[in-house]
């Protein structure tokens, strides 16, 4: 959760810097790309273009780190249920 929140905080100042978007919009355009659905519209400034590009890069890699975090203890119980951690098949 403190990753999430972080990460959806720093969209919204990027975007409110970057974009002079309204708080309401930063927070909408933030979570969009955090998501993974994507921008809602087009950036308009050079800065914004940038912005977009490394923090769409960034949400990316943040879900791939999350989803691993959740999902390792799920799997690790699978390993073990199934044997398949002993290395015999």
């Amino acid at each position: 959760m403190l990753v999430a929140g972080g990460s959806l905080l720093a969209g919204v100042v990027g975007y409110r810097c970057f974009e002079r978007k309204t708080w309401g919009d930063a927070f909408l355009h933030a979570a969009m790309v955090l998501a993974g659905i994507g921008v809602v519209d087009m950036p308009q400034t050079p800065a914004g273009r940038v912005f977009v590009g490394g923090y769409a890069l960034y949400a990316g890699a943040v879900f791939l780190v999350v989803a691993g975090i959740v999902f390792a203890p799920i799997v690790h119980r699978l390993l073990h249920r199934f044997h398949w951690d002993e290395g015999k098949g």
